[in-house]
């Protein structure tokens, strides 16, 4: 295990806007009641996702009017980088370093677009080194958490003893729109909230929780699960199938499969850290992985407190599970567009 990347610290965060559930209900009636009339029916998903408050870049009342791709993308750049520098910050202090002595930066971000990148815009203010290598990764969604964890943990493992900070980074909100009047829009509105996580990751030394195996896999024939449509307002998500029934038919033996490529099974398995999609999907994973019912109860937390953050969401899971102390091995999975099922198995010394 000597040169298997080490989790150093791990910061969170998000940004300033707190919107309630019922604040968001009321806010989304009142635009939408008049031109779509499913509106009523639709609105009990506010109040069945579990979710008590999110957090948003811009004040609520930003969200209502119409915004095209230009006012979305300041907001974006504007909003991320404020984040970016505030998460980044905390996980670099929590490691005992300084931004000089980052060697490698990971960002993930599938909520908007920066070129040049989110880490390149706030280099000079956090103080990054002119040689630092930058790998942005874009378009992972929600299994963007735990694939750039595992992205990152090979990227330290090739060089023991460099300093990899991991980013990701999301503002989900900023893709709210009302110009199209489909259910899809629907449930991301009364999902989606931002919000950021950085990890500093090491090999070599150090760090009692070290990443023992990765593993991904790419279901075929289902691109039409989830994604973004781009059109010239925007973003607009895309939700075919259901996720919860897809989950409880197959994440168990993707996940077996993943485990097996790492001479591991279900049963080795002591805690599972999982993305929580929503509460459905929650519950699903529990069955899936035959946990009893509140088995995820970090994963609910977190929905209950932020709502679903995409690629962020699970590593704001693993920082609770942290602080109530990891169990000698755990298992971070995630699903997202692709359609993709990622994990991390991390080994615990106590």
């Amino acid at each position: 295990m000597g040169d298997t990347a080490a989790l150093i610290s791990l910061a969170t965060s998000v940004p300033p806007h707190q919107f309630h559930q019922k604040q968001i209900l009321a806010a989304a009636r009142d635009v939408l009641t008049e031109r779509y009339p499913e509106f009523e029916q639709l609105s009990s998903l506010f109040a069945n996702t579990g979710i008590r408050h999110r957090y948003g870049v811009k004040p609520i009342e930003w969200y209502l009017e119409q915004r095209g791709w230009p006012e979305r993308t300041q907001a974006f750049l504007e909003g991320a980088e404020k984040l970016f520098i505030d998460v980044a910050a905390k996980a670099i202090a929590g490691a005992g370093l300084s931004a000089g002595d980052i060697d490698t930066v990971v960002t993930v971000s599938s909520t908007g677009i920066a070129t040049p990148t989110l880490e390149a815009r706030v280099a000079g203010q956090l103080g990054f080194r002119q040689d630092v290598s930058r790998v942005p990764v874009f378009g992972l969604g929600c299994a963007g958490g735990v694939s750039g964890l595992s992205i990152a943990a090979r990227l330290a493992q090739a060089r023991p003893g460099t300093n990899v900070l991991l980013v990701a980074l999301e503002l989900c909100t900023l893709a709210v729109r009302h110009d199209e009047l489909t259910k899809a829009n629907v449930v991301a509105a009364s999902l989606f909230g931002d919000g950021a996580a950085a990890v500093v990751l090491r090999a070599g030394d150090g760090g009692a929780t070290r990443i023992e195996a990765t593993g991904e896999k790419l279901w075929p024939d289902t691109l039409d699960i989830m994604g973004w449509s781009v059109d010239p307002e925007g973003f607009g998500v895309i939700f075919q199938r259901t996720i919860p029934g897809f989950v409880a038919e197959h994440m168990r033996p993707a996940v077996a499969e993943m485990l097996s490529r790492m001479a591991l099974s279900i049963e080795d398995i002591d805690r599972f850290i999982c993305h929580p999609g929503g509460t459905k999907v929650i519950r699903a994973l529990e069955q899936a992985f035959s946990l009893h019912q509140g088995a995820l109860d970090h994963e609910r937390e977190v929905i209950a407190d932020y709502g679903n953050m995409s690629s962020p969401t699970v590593l704001f899971v693993l920082e609770r599970a942290r602080a109530h102390g990891l169990p000698p091995r755990s298992l971070l999975t995630a699903l997202g567009p692709g359609f993709t099922a990622s994990c991390v198995a991390l080994r615990h010394a106590s």
